[in-house]
């Protein structure tokens, strides 16, 4: 029966092979610290943290995260430790939340290794804390119990540390910061929480007529047309779309037009299964959504955290047993009694079939979950939209402009060494929220590192432009414009598309004049936009301003960069993806090194993707690392020229109109 803990209550430990699961409703860090008898922790080497995760023992999480998922051997810990305190902290991320009481009570669960429940705790009373001690699992006379603290400090984390007698907490605290702000740059951004009516809302201030009314649960609302919006920084901002604007600020609904404001329909009945006893076939849309690509959208994040948890659940089983092996075999051959006769081989025999029963139990459940999901994907993506499609998708021999944009746009597949073959479309949400950065280095991966260097920066542009065709053809025609930096004119091949099928807004920029004068027209837009936002005054936006969103794509910088271009650069990376202008760098980041740490918060912005697979971006759940695969255009398509010039016919039948 799972113990409900008030603060300050304790409870015996049923097992010393554990699981403390955390789930905040917001990303946060998780770390542990040991402790001795009094609590005092004896140094850093005391501490799991991002930047640490593992000790004897005790292993966290390497990002912050909505969930966690630490493991606990307390048989594994050193002698001298008795107390293990679980510690919780809100990253210090530019616009998250900088205090417990703003955000939901976080809750946590010990469990045995199998899932069950043993003791829960929900911090409630926070307020303007953000670094809390959740609870602690401490020794008393031979046995583990477990506490419920839920001691914050409004100190942060340098403050809690502190308290524990941890010497240099503050620099501790800020290089455990730094490490989660590195993880946090690598990780996949969730999907945008629902609304309790099951819509995606953005709360961004905006410049043009509020969001058009949705329908009441009776029937659906009539399409009306898509007003300008200039939205500010937030989560999931992006910018404005070609149309009038006029009128009072107000929040932007993220959905189609069509969708009602109840919730969602469930999704559609799965098919019966074909024998008794076997699991239903998978069918494709099965979740929920107004519209089947909104359908679809979610069931792909379904099977990514599908994939993510149950994976992690098999390594978590495989690490358990590899532990209770090596602790038989040392409490076996510590015996001198084992070194008489076979008693030595009889033990590690035994230890080695235990190992050998429990791996293979854990592998037959995971195979069977990854035979249910490579079903799935099997039937999703044929079923796929465009903008959710890999380019060898027939979905694209049928290709039209679009009267509206979709929810998010598929830039690679990421997939995990447990099933190489099982590959999650990776879509990112539209308007993007950063800017993307394909690293063009050797240094960036031993697949990288095995490709000839002007190879390799070939693939990072071919792989550049692939990006902007697919954002170009996603859009509705005149929403979108690309404007390219290629300094020394040396991706005049890769951008031949684009050059040759006119969808560009002007020719590539060369020379150090080129990069100056790009650079201060996008610099200027995002200007007079955020300036128009603050004076909620649309009228006053000049009638030249493109009001498109913006996509400007840099080769080799920073070649044909000087300062003040590098400075302007990272001010569009910064502000500009609110006001709907976005950066697209193919870069190498050695060749930038002369800049040293004030380019570091350039990098961080950036969802950084490479021109061959590469295990560098990491889950929001568990934080596996997954490869990243790059779309690819079929050998000797067309596709993609076919695709751009439909895209210029609609620009120029649209200026004409």
């Amino acid at each position: 029966m799972t113990a409900e803990l008030v603060r300050g209550q304790n409870h015996t430990l049923p097992q010393t092979r554990l699981e403390i699961r955390v789930s905040a409703g917001t990303p946060v860090v998780a770390g542990a610290t040991l402790g001795d008898e009094r609590g005092t922790v004896h140094g850093i080497e005391w501490i799991a943290h991002p930047g640490s995760p593992q000790l004897p023992g005790l292993e966290v999480s390497k990002q912050a995260a909505a969930d966690h998922r630490l493991a606990v051997d307390l048989d594994a810990v050193p002698a001298a430790v008795h107390r293990v305190t679980v510690l919780l902290a809100l990253p210090m991320e530019a616009g998250g939340p900088v205090r417990f009481g703003a955000v939901a009570a976080p809750f946590v669960a010990v469990t045995g290794l199998e899932g069950t429940e043993i003791a829960t705790f929900t911090l409630t009373g926070l307020d303007a804390e953000s670094a809390v001690a959740a609870l602690e699992i401490y020794r008393r006379q031979g046995d583990w119990k477990v506490r419920a603290v839920g001691q914050g400090y409004a100190g942060g984390l340098a403050a809690m540390l502190a308290d524990q007698g941890v010497t240099g907490a503050a620099e501790l605290a800020r290089s455990i910061h730094e490490a989660v702000a590195r993880g946090m740059a690598r990780s996949v951004a969730p999907p945008p929480p629902r609304t309790p009516e099951g819509d995606r809302v953005r709360h961004t201030a905006a410049i043009g007529d509020p969001a058009p009314p949705v329908a009441p649960s009776a029937g659906p609302a009539p399409t009306p047309p898509t007003p300008a919006t200039v939205p500010t920084t937030d989560s999931t901002a992006g910018g404005p779309t070609a149309g009038p604007s006029a009128g009072p600020t107000g929040p932007i609904n993220y959905a189609h037009p069509r969708r009602q404001a109840t919730a969602p329909p469930p999704p559609p009945p799965t098919a019966p299964s074909a024998e008794p006893g076997r699991p239903a076939q998978p069918v494709a849309g099965d979740a929920t959504g107004w519209s089947m690509e909104e359908r679809l959208y979610n069931q792909v994040w379904g099977m990514f955290e599908d994939l993510a948890r149950t994976t992690a659940a098999y390594r978590s089983a495989v690490d358990f047993a590899e532990s209770r092996m090596d602790q038989e075999l040392d409490r076996a051959l510590s015996d001198p009694r084992s070194r008489i006769g076979g008693a030595g081989d009889r033990a590690r025999h035994e230890a080695r079939a235990k190992r050998d029963q429990l791996t293979d139990r854990a592998r037959e459940a995971l195979d069977r979950d990854l035979a249910q999901l490579a079903a799935e994907s099997a039937v999703v993506e044929p079923a796929l939209p465009a903008a959710f499609a890999a380019w060898d998708n027939p979905v694209w021999h049928a290709y039209r402009v679009p009267m509206e944009i979709p929810m998010a746009l598929r830039i690679g597949d990421l997939h995990l060494p447990e099933n190489p073959d099982l590959h999650i479309p990776l879509l990112v949400r539209l308007p993007l929220e950063r800017g993307i950065w394909v690293d063009s280095g050797r240094t960036a991966s031993e697949a990288a590192a095995l490709t000839d260097t002007d190879r390799l920066r070939r693939l990072a542009m071919d792989n550049a432009v692939a990006h902007a065709a697919r954002l170009l053809a996603v859009y509705p025609a005149g929403e979108f414009s690309v404007h390219v930096i290629d300094a020394a004119g040396s991706a005049a091949t890769a951008l031949a598309p684009l050059v040759n099928s006119g969808v560009l807004a002007g020719p590539p920029a060369a020379g150090a004049g080129g990069v100056a004068s790009v650079l201060a027209r996008l610099t200027r837009r995002v200007d007079l936009v955020q300036m128009a936002i603050r004076a909620g005054a649309a009228d006053s936006l000049p009638p030249d301003l493109d009001t498109a969103e913006q996509l400007l794509i840099v080769n080799d910088f920073p070649h044909g960069f000087d300062d003040r271009a590098v400075t302007q650069l990272r001010y569009l990376a910064d502000e500009g993806p609110s006001v709907g202008v976005h950066l697209l760098m193919v870069a190498d980041r050695e060749d930038a090194s002369a800049y040293g740490p004030v380019l570091d918060p350039l990098w961080r912005s950036l969802l950084r993707i490479t021109p061959v697979a590469d295990d560098h971006l990491a889950d929001p759940w568990v934080g596996h690392a997954w490869t990243y695969e790059p779309l690819r255009t079929p050998a000797d398509s067309r596709v993609l020229e076919q695709v751009l010039a439909q895209v210029a016919a609609a620009r120029r039948t649209g200026r004409r109109l």
